[in-house]
């Protein structure tokens, strides 16, 4: 008689699942920073965050109609303003501010502290009780973050670092409700309704700020804006918030400890721009960190 393998256990694939789109996601937003380097050259910050979002708002609220979704309920709308705020207007607005100051390569070392902000913000949320040692770590990483922005020249331009920490936090509040919230309403369906919450302001704000003539704007500017409308705004949110439903917050969450490697890869690789072995030193030591913070949440 023929042997036949065992199949593999539904939870195991959905497990299996939830990690690939979640390092899809991840792929997909390790590629923001450089897209929004190139753009905010070309484009004024603030127009760049709300037309970014309201090509995606448009784009989601297309979706939503196309599928029927359900209209969140009114305890919903609370948290989908938060996720709004933070991912749709906070971290765009503050990154593009930043980038003015800062290069993409040097912006990205913080996104290392980007799963610790996640993690903390879950934990004020949760009630959890972290052990000692994971605000150990947590303390580290931030040391090596704020010790590398003064080893750079903090001085020199103080006002990207504070932006980047600020996008940090937005981002990670925004994270952290996002996946809350995707338990009860769905992966995609969060990031959409979001979009939608903010695209009247969004739209009214983009006419405000269009500029007087778009005849200057080269084609790889208008290319990052495409990037970070359909790519980082959008479908990346479509595979994250899903990996998050599918292989569990804290897990799938770990993914984004590779994002600042990617960033980098894709800085020096599109931008050209000088990626050093402090950096790259500095970068490891900050996913370290965030690694074993996150091992000792629980």
């Amino acid at each position: 008689m023929e042997r036949t393998s065992p199949l593999p256990h539904p939870s195991t694939q959905k497990a299996a699942s939830g990690w690939l789109n979640g390092f899809i996601g991840v792929l997909i937003f390790s590629g923001s920073l450089p897209a929004t380097r190139v753009a905010v050259l070309e484009f004024d910050p603030l127009f760049l965050t709300v037309a970014r979002a309201s090509i995606a708002g448009v784009l989601a609220l297309c979706l939503l109609l196309l599928f029927q979704e359900k209209r969140p309920s009114r305890s919903q709308l609370w948290p989908l303003a938060i996720v709004a705020l933070g991912v749709v207007v906070g971290f765009p607005l503050l990154t593009a501010l930043a980038l003015q100051y800062v290069t993409s390569a040097h912006s990205i070392v913080f996104l290392g502290l980007l799963p610790l902000a996640t993690a903390v913000f879950g934990v004020l949320r949760g009630g959890e009780r972290p052990r000692p040692v994971f605000w150990l770590f947590s303390v580290l990483g931030s040391l090596l973050v704020v010790g590398f922005a003064v080893s750079q020249g903090l001085s020199a331009a103080p006002a990207g670092d504070i932006l980047m920490l600020l996008a940090i936090l937005v981002c990670g509040l925004g994270y952290a409700e996002g996946a809350k919230l995707s338990r009860t309403l769905g992966g995609w369906q969060v990031i959409s309704w979001a979009l939608v919450l903010a695209l009247p302001v969004m739209m009214v704000l983009t006419l405000f700020r269009a500029p007087p003539s778009f005849s200057g704007i080269t084609l790889p500017a208008w290319l990052s804006l495409a990037y970070v409308a359909l790519f980082s705004m959008l479908i990346g949110f479509v595979f994250w918030y899903r990996g998050l439903a599918q292989g569990g917050i804290a897990a799938v969450g770990q993914l984004q400890l590779l994002q600042p490697f990617f960033g980098l890869a894709l800085a020096a690789t599109l931008l050209h721009e000088q990626v050093s072995l402090g950096m790259l030193g500095v970068t490891l030591a900050v996913i370290l960190c965030v690694a074993g913070a996150r091992k000792f949440s629980k």
